[in-house]
């Protein structure tokens, strides 16, 4: 595999980690990018568990992004309802814990990159295959096109590759949120640990990122009315302070000082875990990883993590591939990669379902058969956090 033979949709922490394992095996990549620059002012942060530390390891980042984080000591679930704490420790039973900024993972993965591995300004509008070569052809909005020899759809959840792929739509749940971070100049007082505050059906999450930095996010049922607060920073931070109006002052001075280039509200979206267990992620030379594969809610805090995980094991099928005396390799290794991916991401996305559905859904008797589900298949709940995806 040579040349530009491998071509990479989407430059989000998928794509890039991708590139960047690709490139430590030797393997050559372009990343096509339809925005036209680095997407690294969207989105607020991410918690990276220690899988995901593991694949940050793996791909020579990780010390570089600890300098930016401070580690989490413990988490606490607070019920503002009956006034009862609930607290367990996250560092000495589950091991790393850290919020990154998004901008950090994305500046830091680019920079590790070969000068001019990114093409920006690219923004994909199909894909078919050659009659004659099986060769995938990419057209792109601007009517350029591109034949080449792999395909990797790292896109998000809104995936061109996917649908190529006939992957079933996502869903969405019956929630969404709002992210945000909150600069604090002269420092916060908040203790480093996960802090989740639950009244009347709202979730809110607190975690700092460094002495500076908290990243904060509401779970709500989805119910905006006016498209405008989806869009509007402005709008989105009165229509949260107005849901929160009854919650501690601290929570509620965070909202008013936010970053307003942080502020985000989506309605939260899936993959199916049957969908994922029954799905052809690659079709020939195409693949999905990532976001577009497996998007989910945030309930573990594993789609980072997870991603970084594809990027892991895809490299290292390719690059072992590469050495075998396969006619069709890239094909092989596509195989290998979806038989390793396809049974830890299913766990992942059944488990964060089902914590959503319990969250989401006002009827009990769904509720009821969601608990029971999440006792029964999973009576370990942090065991996400162990897996450990192997060498590059």
């Amino acid at each position: 595999m040579s040349g530009d033979e491998v071509v990479i949709i989407g430059a989000g922490i998928c794509g890039l980690a991708t590139a960047l394992a690709l490139h430590m095996k030797g393997i050559r990549s372009i990343v096509m990018e339809k925005s036209e620059s680095l997407r690294n002012v969207t989105g607020a942060a991410i918690t990276i568990r220690p899988n995901g530390w593991r694949a940050l390891d793996q791909l020579g980042v990780s010390d570089i992004l600890r300098h930016t984080s401070i580690p989490l000591q413990r988490e606490r679930v607070v019920s503002l309802d009956v006034e009862r704490l609930d607290e367990i420790s996250l560092y000495h039973c589950v091991g790393e814990t850290r919020c990154l900024r998004r901008k950090d993972i994305i500046d830091t993965l680019y920079a590790a990159l070969p000068p001019a591995t990114v093409k920006f300004g690219c923004q994909l509008e199909s894909i078919k295959l050659d009659q004659h070569t099986t060769k995938p052809i990419l057209r792109f909005i601007d009517g350029t096109t591109l034949t080449t020899k792999v395909v990797i759809g790292c896109d998000g959840a809104k995936s061109i590759v996917a649908d190529f792929l006939n992957l079933k739509p996502t869903k969405k749940f019956p929630l969404c949120e709002v992210r945000g971070i909150t600069n604090y100049p002269f420092g916060h007082s908040f203790t480093y640990e996960f802090t989740r505050f639950k009244k009347d059906n709202l979730l809110v999450g607190r975690i700092p990122i460094n002495n500076n930095s908290v990243y904060w996010f509401c779970t709500q049922p989805c119910i905006p009315k006016d498209e405008r607060i989806w869009k509007d920073p402005e709008m989105i931070r009165q229509h949260t302070l107005q849901l929160l109006s009854h919650y501690p002052e601290e929570i509620q001075e965070m909202i008013k000082t936010t970053d307003t280039n942080s502020l985000s509200l989506k309605q939260l979206r899936y993959r199916a875990p049957w969908d994922l267990l029954m799905g052809t992620f690659s079709r020939g030379t195409v693949i999905v990883a990532g976001d577009a594969m497996h998007v989910m809610g945030p309930f573990l805090g594993q789609g980072g993590s997870a991603s970084l995980e594809d990027a892991i094991v895809l490299a290292r099928n390719m690059a072992q591939i590469m050495g075998l005396n396969h006619v069709r390799k890239d094909e092989e290794a596509f195989y290998r990669f979806v038989r390793q991916r396809r049974i830890r991401v299913v766990r992942l996305s059944l488990q964060a379902y089902l914590i959503g559905m319990i969250s989401g859904t006002s009827l009990r008797l769904k509720k009821f058969i969601c608990i029971m589900l999440v006792t029964l298949l999973f009576r370990n709940q942090m065991s996400h956090m162990d897996y450990d995806c192997g060498d590059i």
